[in-house]
């Protein structure tokens, strides 16, 4: 039996260094954290899964479901309902609720990006992934997310949240991009509910 090899979702150093899109809505973040993993599919087979991430009525976050869909099972499939993205539709964080992520700005099969806004109007923070297509056909998938000057974490001042938001976020954030890779490289469902062998 083969052991598991264990996938990083590691950024490198170019990848953090680089701007993002969704980077110019937070101008003087508070933190930036960085993530991405490389899955064995086209951008185009990776896409779907991104537009139709949101809790509750819509596909899920492919991360923690106990955690953060009410123990509903993240999709595995993709759902021609939730293809269809405008700017300033909602992702909702969790079930049953109405507020949730602001869909910022998107470019189909490129990036997506997502925030959370004050009632001012302004970022709270931002969550931008954005596929890069490589010439073998695999894409690699780059998350950022950003705090702005206003956020905190339950309240808790930057300072004594830093630490808490990094090691909560590794984690929650691990999760789904493995659960991404994971569907994403899964052969095509039929229409019979049958996998079909990946080309």
């Amino acid at each position: 039996m083969k052991a598991r090899v264990r996938r990083s979702v590691r950024a490198t150093p170019q990848e953090t260094s680089r701007t993002l899109p969704g980077d110019e809505l937070i101008e003087r973040p508070i933190g930036s954290f960085d993530h991405a993993i490389t899955i064995r599919r086209p951008r185009h087979d990776v896409w779907p899964w991104l537009a139709q991430m949101g809790a509750g009525s819509r596909a899920g976050w492919y991360s923690y479901d106990f955690l953060d869909n009410g123990r509903q099972p993240s999709a595995e499939c993709i759902r021609p309902d939730l293809k269809h993205l405008a700017v300033g539709m909602i992702f909702p964080a969790l079930p049953d609720v109405t507020d949730g992520f602001t869909l910022l700005a998107f470019e189909p099969e490129r990036f997506l990006v997502l925030g959370w806004k004050a009632p001012a109007g302004t970022c709270l923070m931002t969550w931008a992934f954005v596929l890069e297509g490589a010439d073998d056909g695999s894409t690699r998938l780059i998350v950022r997310v950003r705090g702005g000057p206003e956020y905190r974490f339950h309240r808790l001042p930057w300072w004594a949240s830093k630490f808490i938001v990094k090691v909560v976020h590794f984690i929650m954030q691990r999760k789904q991009l493995l659960g991404i890779a994971r569907r994403a490289e899964l052969p095509a469902m039929s229409t019979s509910g049958e996998r079909q062998e990946a080309a």
